[in-house]
C-alpha cells in the first residue's frame, strides 16, 4: 500500500522534498491545515526560516495538531529549520518550537549563507557509501538526551539523530541526487503502520 507523505508547506524547501518522495513512488500532500495533516501517514518539516515556519504553523492551527499526531506515533522528519522546530531547546532563543525531541540546538552553527558547504557523511543506517550532505546556515545539536540516537556527526558535531518516530537532520538531503535519507524516512513510516 502506498503511503502518503505530508510536506509542511508554510515556507522553505518543501517542493524539493516532495519531488524526491514522488521519485520514490510515494504519494504526497502539501500540508497547510489540520485537515490536510489528518490525511497523511508521515510529515516532513523542510529547511527554511524556522521562526517564520513556526509563526505560520501557529497561525494555521498546526502546532497542536502536529504535536498530537506525533505523540500518537506519526513519524516526522525535520531538516535544517525543521530540526530546530522539533527541538525542546534552542540556544539563546525563545521562539516557538514543537519540542518533540530531547535536543538542544544551536542555530546557524556552521556560519552564514556564504559559508554553505557539502560534506560526505558516514551514516551507518544508509550503508557504506558516504551521504553527500549539503549544509546551508545549518544548526547542530549541542546537547541531547540518552534516548536520542546519533545517526551522523560532522567535525565532532551531531548533525543527524532519531528519537522514536522523530528524525532530524541539520543538512538538506532534498538538494542532492541521493534519496537514501528519504527512503529511510519512508521505511520509518511503513514500519509505523
Amino acid at each position: 500500500m502506498r503511503r502518503k507523505i505530508g510536506l509542511l508547506a508554510m515556507q522553505g524547501a518543501f517542493v524539493d522534498h516532495e519531488k524526491v518522495m514522488q521519485k520514490l513512488d510515494c504519494e504526497t500532500l502539501q500540508v497547510r491545515t489540520p485537515e490536510q495533516l489528518g490525511q497523511v501517514d508521515g510529515l516532513i518539516i523542510p529547511g527554511g526560516e524556522s521562526t517564520t515556519i513556526g509563526k505560520l504553523m501557529d497561525q494555521f492551527g498546526l502546532v497542536d495538531a502536529v504535536t498530537e499526531r506525533v505523540r500518537n506515533g506519526m513519524p516526522i522528519w525535520g531538516t535544517c529549520a525543521g530540526m530546530i522546530l522539533l527541538a525542546k531547546e534552542i540556544e539563546g532563543s525563545d521562539q516557538l518550537r514543537l519540542g518533540l525531541m530531547d535536543l538542544k540546538v544551536r542555530r546557524n552553527a556552521f556560519g552564514r549563507q556564504v559559508d554553505s558547504f557539502e560534506a560526505p557523511l558516514q551514516i551507518e543506517e544508509l550503508g557504506q557509501e558516504p551521504f553527500p550532505a549539503v549544509f546551508i546556515r545549518a544548526p547542530y545539536i549541542a546537547e541531547k538526551s540518552d534516548n536520542v540516537s546519533i545517526l551522523a556527526t560532522y567535525q565532532d558535531k551531531i548533525v543527524a539523530v532519531r528519537q522514536g518516530c522523530c528524525l532530524a537532520a541539520a543538512f538538506h538531503p532534498e538538494l542532492t541526487a541521493d534519496s537514501r535519507m528519504h527512503q529511510y524516512f519512508l521505511d520509518m513510516v511503513n514500519q509505523s503502520l
